[in-house]
């Protein structure tokens, strides 16, 4: 298999990843598709993996990691700095892997694949390869 459609596939299945978690907390899902089905049980979670986080830590943490997966899996999408975008993804996921293992044990994020999702994103990264990414169409003179 092309090398191309190894990277589209990566870049899509990421951002989309990231695009479905985004949608889950704000309750898109029907309720037996979802984790947490809506932003206040996505709150009561991240204050769980985030044991050290006061009420209000915990809040602008659940938005600030909404607003980087919608980011940055618009920035896949389109493939605008796919690189840089796809090592801030996988740092994302490695955090939010190690918070899960250090606060509710290491079967959750093996069970639900994040330190892959993360590793993929790093393997993404290191794919130089450029196809239908708009750095191509910004560098063009």
């Amino acid at each position: 298999m092309k090398i191309i459609y190894i990277k589209l596939f990566l870049r899509a299945s990421i951002a989309l990843g990231f695009l479905s978690a985004v949608a889950d907390r704000f309750g898109w899902w029907p309720k037996e598709n979802s984790a947490w089905g809506n932003w206040e049980s996505f709150i009561e979670y991240t204050k769980v993996i985030n044991s050290w986080a006061s009420d209000g830590m915990a809040n602008i943490l659940g938005v600030t990691a909404t607003i980087a997966e919608v980011v940055f899996a618009l920035f896949l999408i389109i493939g605008f700095k796919t690189s840089f975008f796809a090592k801030l993804s996988g740092i994302l996921l490695l955090l939010f892997g190690l918070a899960m293992t250090f606060t509710i044990g290491i079967k959750a994020p093996l069970d639900y694949s994040v330190f892959s999702a993360a590793a993929a994103c790093f393997g993404l990264s290191l794919i130089k390869e450029k196809y239908l990414e708009i750095d191509i169409l910004l560098n063009k003179k």
